[in-house]
């Protein structure tokens, strides 16, 4: 039977990815499909019976339509343990203080973070590791989940088996990393340093004020220290 895996990811991970699979089959078709639209083109087209979608670090929420015309299943790779599903896991794992993280791989669903879990990589958390040093060991681990999980994701003959491993926790959102980035003067100081190392570091991320009528954007280089922006906005 020939078969199909569709990798919904950046172009960055598309090409090692798909090496990483064929070392398992050099037959196995892979393709890469970067968003929704791609991946719709994709389906739309003649192929083979069996095609599998597997999302990796992938901010699309495919729809059930979608998804059931996956003959061979969608599993999704979270940059995040079972503990903390949703969006930007590292930032709520550093701001708890999570003594263990770690990656997960599970059937995918029109509800973010709800489909079965086929697959966990845990690791110990340094003391005070912070947002960017937590997601680089989720990345890691994420990739060496894929590898060792990739003999079963190629696998046709069946879905691939199930944990008796649950979510748990609270889902995270966008606007609950939003609200959580903002300060103020009445902030004891362990508070204000739980919130910049979880959610000040990072591109995209920075901590706010709003201070007689003005706001005040903090933001950190890559790896967690000032890096002199810091503007007044009325």
């Amino acid at each position: 039977m020939s078969r199909e895996i569709m990798l919904l990811t950046s172009d960055r991970e598309a090409s090692y990815l798909g090496a990483i699979l064929r070392r398992y089959d050099p037959d196995l078709a892979v393709c890469h499909v970067a968003t929704l639209a791609a991946l719709r083109d994709r389906l739309g087209r003649p192929g083979p019976r069996w095609r599998r979608l597997v999302g990796f670090c992938t901010g699309e929420i495919v729809p059930r339509t979608l998804l059931a015309a996956c003959s061979g299943g969608a599993y999704n790779f979270h940059p995040g343990s079972p503990t903390f599903p949703g969006k930007y896991p590292e930032c709520f794992a550093a701001y708890q203080g999570a003594e263990r993280f770690g990656a997960t791989v599970h059937e995918m669903a029109p509800r973010v973070d709800s489909g079965a879990i086929v697959g966990v990589e845990w690791f110990d958390v340094p003391r005070g590791a912070g947002r960017m040093v937590l997601a680089d060991l989720a990345y890691q681990a994420t990739v060496r989940l894929f590898v060792r999980v990739g003999p079963a994701l190629i696998a046709a003959a069946s879905p691939m088996p199930r944990l008796s491993v649950s979510w748990s926790g609270h889902k995270s959102t966008q606007a609950e990393i939003d609200r959580m980035r903002q300060v103020t003067p009445e902030m004891t100081r362990s508070e204000f340093e739980r919130r910049r190392r979880a959610f000040g570091e990072g591109p995209e991320a920075g901590l706010w004020l709003m201070l007689h009528g003005y706001r005040f954007d903090w933001r950190a280089g890559p790896w967690g220290g000032p890096d002199g922006d810091d503007t007044p906005s009325p």
